[in-house]
């Protein structure tokens, strides 16, 4: 069997403009200057609390603490207003259900929570295409290997029958310690130099792409 795992946030979905917002909402809420905005978009892929330790590393625990509930408090109200749109990156939709067709296993490896996961994926009629869905409440953040691991075997595939496929070098660098192939892809956060740099194999520049990477 071949596993293909696949990031959300910069390679399934583009979600950068609601991470941003709802990320300066929660630290100004906290009376805190609002993060730059590029840097909160580098940060997507991490854990929330890594994620904001990387955006303010100054913080004591407890207000980092904080800072995490405050943005699932208004993600959350955001998505229950009507207001998140996470569209789907052009070809995304095609390139998976050809994969699936030609007998791909399929996996998310993701930094979002797996409430968040699910209703993205919902969202899109997609849950149904993945045997394994590994998300950051149950893990260690990328880049440690701890959820491609459990999806490697979840879906009973070994390191080298499966490929890595994300918009970040933290992707990558999970990618690599693990033992499995890394794809980078360059519509989303991170350069298609930085994803090089961390060790990517190649880089699609598009979604059809990918098949040919594969």
């Amino acid at each position: 069997m071949k596993l293909a795992v696949f990031d959300c946030d910069g390679t399934l979905v583009d979600g950068q403009a609601h991470v941003c917002d709802t990320m300066e909402q929660a630290f100004i809420e906290a009376g805190l200057p609002a993060p730059d905005r590029n840097e909160v978009r580098r940060s997507v892929g991490l854990s929330l609390p890594v994620a904001i330790r990387r955006l303010a590393p100054d913080l004591d625990d407890a207000l980092n603490a904080h800072l995490v509930q405050a943005y699932k408090q208004g993600f959350f109200a955001r998505r229950q207003e009507g207001m998140i749109h996470e569209p789907l990156y052009d070809g995304i939709r095609e390139l998976l259900h050809r994969l699936a067709d030609s007998g791909w296993m399929l996996a998310v490896a993701t930094g979002k929570s797996e409430r968040g996961l699910q209703a993205c994926l919902a969202q899109h009629g997609l849950t149904g295409l993945f045997s394994s869905l590994q998300t950051s409440d149950r893990h260690p953040s990328k880049p440690h290997t701890d959820m491609l691991d459990a999806a490697l075997l979840e879906a009973g595939v070994v390191p080298e029958a499966a490929v890595m496929i994300g918009d970040t070098s933290f992707d990558i660098v999970m990618a690599r310690d693990a033992g499995v192939r890394a794809l980078g892809v360059a519509w989303g956060y991170h350069t298609p130099e930085e994803l090089r740099e961390a060790g990517a194999e190649n880089i699609a520049e598009r979604p059809a792409d990918l098949e040919a990477l594969l």
